[in-house]
């Protein structure tokens, strides 16, 4: 598909979404998150951070420390706590909090629950739906929410439906739920067992024209711990970002997802040495039309349209985000 092609597609695929969000937003204090903000921050956050649903006192902490705040109703959050973390979740959106909401799998009573203490809630950007294997319960789930979907993919059989989920009208965005999926094929969880299962999400996400996909979890988050080195791997094999569980991952994450000084200078040589017309070297190598525009979106992803802060105020407070891991 072309760039051209690309862009065509991945416009209408979302424009019905877009145009809710901007009727639906509230006027507002200035310079206040909108659903319509949230939901473009939707397409284009590198660092996703979850948040459990029944700690209230930590969503704006999540909102202003990452990309993307994803409020918990599902893994995060203990049998007994779901319900307050409905209300907790409803009475914040209606504060005027924006964000987007994990919710539970499809099918389950919690899910049902979920959809009705979210039904015309404003400020959900996107629905986080976990498990997701069913193309007509996303669109469920966004008509009765009103707001587009992330597909979760845990699966074989999610993996094996990439592309119609990732085709579905409801869904902007895939991601990957690593733990669910190793368990699901019996497989050892390692870069090696996992690199089907992530392409097959890349490329889909392509063919729909959608955003690229959402990364995994790293569940090791002690200071030393290989978020960096995941993320960048995620990178290499076109994701577009990926999910946190702490906030001191968010700052390793925006940075694998954004080019590094090299590749900026890279890129600067090549479209400033690159001819109106005819061929020519760069660092010995020469510069054809896909290198061109592997330039000019090294240089888009230094200069993202939408980003938050650098970082969490306090990197050592977990925010309770690692129950987020299933």
């Amino acid at each position: 598909m072309s760039d051209q092609r690309y862009a065509a597609h991945h416009a209408a695929h979302h424009a019905a979404h877009l145009a809710a969000a901007e009727a639906a937003s509230p006027a507002g204090a200035a310079g206040a998150a909108t659903p319509a903000a949230g939901w473009a921050r939707a397409l284009s956050a590198a660092a996703l951070l979850f948040v459990p649903g029944d700690r209230p006192e930590r969503f704006d902490k999540a909102v202003a420390g990452s990309d993307l705040a994803i409020l918990d109703l599902e893994a995060a959050v203990t049998d007994d706590a779901k319900a307050p973390a409905r209300e907790n979740i409803r009475a914040w959106l209606e504060a005027g909090g924006v964000a987007a909401v994990r919710v539970n799998v499809p099918g389950s009573d919690e899910h049902v629950l979920d959809l009705a203490a979210l039904r015309g809630a404003p400020g959900v950007v996107a629905v986080v739906v976990p498990l997701a294997e069913d193309v007509d319960a996303l669109g469920l789930v966004a008509e009765q929410v009103g707001a587009p979907v992330i597909a979760l993919v845990e699966s074989a059989l999610g993996v094996d439906r990439a592309r119609e989920l990732a085709a579905a009208d409801a869904v902007v965005r895939l991601a990957f739920g690593s733990l669910d999926y190793s368990l699901d094929v019996d497989a050892v969880e390692s870069r090696e067992s996992l690199l089907f299962a992530r392409s097959t999400l890349v490329v889909a996400s392509r063919v729909a024209g959608i955003a690229a996909p959402i990364d995994t979890v790293t569940t090791d988050v002690s200071p030393d711990g290989p978020v960096s080195s995941d993320a960048a791997h995620a990178r290499g094999l076109g994701f577009s970002g990926k999910l946190c569980i702490h906030p001191a991952q968010v700052a390793a994450v925006r940075a694998a997802f954004r080019p590094d000084a090299d590749e900026i200078a890279w890129a600067t040589r090549v479209l400033a040495a690159t001819p109106s017309r005819g061929a020519v070297k760069v660092d010995g190598h020469m510069v054809d039309a896909p290198v061109l525009e592997r330039a000019r979106r090294v240089l888009a992803r230094a200069t993202p349209e939408t980003s938050g802060p650098s970082g969490p105020s306090d990197a050592n407070d977990p925010s309770g985000a690692s129950k987020a891991t299933r």
